[in-house]
């Protein structure tokens, strides 16, 4: 039996690829770096063994682009609009365009084996990126060391570390992070199985956590990390096969288990700010944990948010729009986009719904949730039976909203037509 707790893992909401080595389009050879473009709500997937990276839609894992390079890590810099890919066969790092994938140029004295020369400066064999928005650098990860660039032009300003297991020292450290709220780097020491935590003002040392072992806190190969919303540090322990979550002071809180397979053996690991999802990557497949459904809080919705909401949500929050517009003097008239958007987001992060909603297509759940909303406020007026004019609107303890106009009165289907594209349009402009 090949069948892997990944697959019936309720948790996961998502999973892309095929447990065998494929080149087509969504099909991965040994998956590692990840990042999410959370603007546009992509995916960049480092297909290691294929060469090359692959762009995917977040909300249901369909392929986008791709694009010719030698993976590992991968960081997105969107103020000058950039990827960044590690390259440590080739002793470089490869920078593309974010907007049509295009490469711009290598950073490295010398790229070898590709012929293309870069800033003076060389790196050895980087494999973990990271960039800190407050400073304008980029950090890489090399194999005995940090080495800390100007992400203006990519100028060498000062290295962090060198080979040792003491304090500020590193063995081939593979992923970096920033915690931006406590300006910290977070350091995957891999082969000295720790996590190391330092001063992103000058790199010094600031505590460590973890050591070789099995138990929960341990660590044997952590290869990648990432933070998310909370400020918890979420490691890939790769030979133990799980992920561990562990508080901002790298006290342990959680493990998520991915399995004993080769197939299950997590590398790569992204956090969505935006929407909460965690995407790992293990053997030839990336799995996306679905927001709040292992860690408390990775999504705590907010309006400006509306936008970040799965396609689904945003089908739903159409057809209840449409429904409105033709409902006379009903309670669902009056229901804001805001509070839609809330209620749908809430059922989407219930567990049973998370389980549910792998087993049926987006559409199925959008119309059967519409169904179950309809009825609720049907049943809801036939109960409590009022009317509301145009005049008192704002007399119900509702909020004004800058989205929606509430009309309660409505005439033939002209007017109710414009009404329904009038809020389908505020509805876009999220």
């Amino acid at each position: 039996d090949d069948r892997s707790p990944l697959d019936t893992d309720p948790r996961i909401t998502l999973s892309i690829g095929t447990k065998q080595a494929g080149r087509d389009a969504g099909l991965f050879e040994l998956t590692r770096g990840l990042a999410f473009d959370h603007h546009r709500g992509l995916l960049f997937v480092s297909d290691t063994y294929n060469g090359r990276v692959q762009v995917l839609c977040s909300d249901d894992g369909s392929f986008v682009s791709e694009y010719s390079a030698h993976p590992y890590g991968i960081v997105l810099d969107f103020k000058h609009n950039r990827v960044l890919v590690a390259n440590p066969d080739h002793r470089c790092v490869a920078v593309h365009s974010l907007q049509d994938y295009s490469l711009i140029e290598h950073i490295a004295r010398q790229c070898y084996d590709l012929g293309y020369s870069g800033p003076a400066l060389e790196l050895d064999r980087p494999k973990g990126l990271a960039i800190d928005r407050r400073r304008g650098r980029l950090i890489v990860a090399e194999r005995l060391q940090l080495h800390v660039l100007s992400l203006k032009d990519y100028s060498s300003l000062f290295v962090i570390g060198s080979y040792g297991g003491g304090p500020g020292a590193f063995s081939n450290p593979t992923a970096v992070a920033l915690d931006h709220d406590r300006d910290r780097i977070i350091v995957a020491d891999r082969d000295n199985n720790r996590v190391q935590v330092l001063s992103a003002v000058d790199g010094s040392f600031l505590f460590e956590f973890g050591s070789y072992g099995p138990e929960p806190g341990d660590f044997r190969h952590p290869e990648s990390m990432c933070i998310d919303n909370q400020g918890r540090i979420i490691v890939v322990d790769t030979s133990n096969h799980r992920l561990q979550a562990f508080t901002p002071e790298g006290h342990h809180i959680s493990s998520f288990e991915c399995g004993s397979s080769v197939n299950d053996t997590p590398r790569g690991i992204a956090f969505d700010e935006h929407r909460g999802l965690i995407a790992f990557s293990a053997g030839n497949r990336v799995h996306v944990i679905g927001a709040n459904q292992w860690l408390a809080d990775t999504f705590t919705w907010r309006p400006d948010r509306h936008r970040y909401a799965p396609s689904w949500t945003k089908q739903a929050i159409e057809v209840i729009l449409m429904v409105r517009s033709v409902a006379r003097e009903s309670v669902i008239s009056i229901i804001p986009n805001e509070l839609l958007f809330l209620i749908f987001t809430e059922l989407a992060a219930s567990p049973h719904f998370a389980q549910f909603n792998k087993k049926i297509t987006s559409k199925t759940a959008a119309l059967l949730l519409v169904v179950v909303v309809v009825v609720v406020v049907v049943q809801a007026k036939a109960q409590v039976p009022y009317h509301v004019s145009p005049q008192n609107t704002h007399s119900h303890s509702l909020p004004p909203s800058d989205y929606l106009t509430i009309h309660l009165t409505y005439t033939r289907s002209t007017q109710q037509q414009t009404k329904y594209w009038n809020n389908r349009s505020r509805l876009l402009r999220y």
